[in-house]
């Protein structure tokens, strides 16, 4: 608990590191505002449902609970590890930033409408009406997003390992529930190494000083 509270004390005390979260923190936020809106349009712009070798041929399961639920408790969970391992939070912030501003770009490229047959979402979830929006699927980040998180983690074994099961079960349940194309699933994970690689570029320093 010592080392916990004297961890917070140096960091925080350092100004290149509360600018550099802040600037995180505001990266985050704007990549939220560009999420929502390509997310509008993305929805807005569907065209039409095509076939997909594997939804063709899986039934469809309830996944609700998973998808909004499942999904938040990992964002929880990633707080907490930030609270503990505060000098990872400025990479890691900005990391997940960049990996929503990148995705937003993806979505608004191609209209496909979802899948005929998913699985029903409560229309009055919260995350529904702000993160997702029906026609954002290329690329999934139900599957992208852990697995950035064990790219960013990989050096704590247990914790990577997590991750990284989090990523496949996710991935699993999307396409359990019809709520992503094989493709938008398959892709995330080839796209989102580039984005971890890109994010060691942009923001080296933070890296660097996260001892990640």
């Amino acid at each position: 608990m010592q080392k916990f509270f004297g961890d917070h004390k140096i960091v925080w005390k350092s100004k290149d590191f509360l600018n550099s979260a802040i600037l995180g923190i505001v990266l985050l936020l704007v990549s939220f505002v560009v999420n929502y809106y390509a997310g509008i349009y993305a929805t807005s712009s569907q065209s039409n449902a095509v076939s997909d070798l594997l939804l063709d041929h899986l039934p469809v399961y309830n996944v609700d609970i998973i998808f909004f639920e499942g999904f938040f408790f990992l964002w929880i969970l990633v707080i907490l590890i930030l609270i503990y391992r505060p000098k990872s939070i400025p990479f890691t912030i900005k990391a997940v930033a960049l990996f929503i501003l990148i995705r937003s770009v993806f979505i608004t490229l191609t209209h496909l409408k979802i899948y005929p047959e998913t699985a029903y979402l409560d229309p009055n979830d919260a995350f529904q009406n702000i993160f997702t929006f029906g026609g954002d699927l290329f690329f999934s980040a139900h599957a992208g997003l852990p697995f950035l998180l064990g790219l960013i983690f990989w050096k704590d074994r247990w914790l990577r390992l997590f991750l990284l099961i989090a990523s496949a079960f996710f991935a699993v349940t999307v396409l359990l529930g019809h709520l992503h194309y094989s493709i938008d699933v398959f892709a995330a994970y080839f796209i989102t190494y580039s984005i971890y690689k890109i994010g060691e570029r942009f923001f080296a320093k933070d890296f660097a000083y996260s001892d990640l």
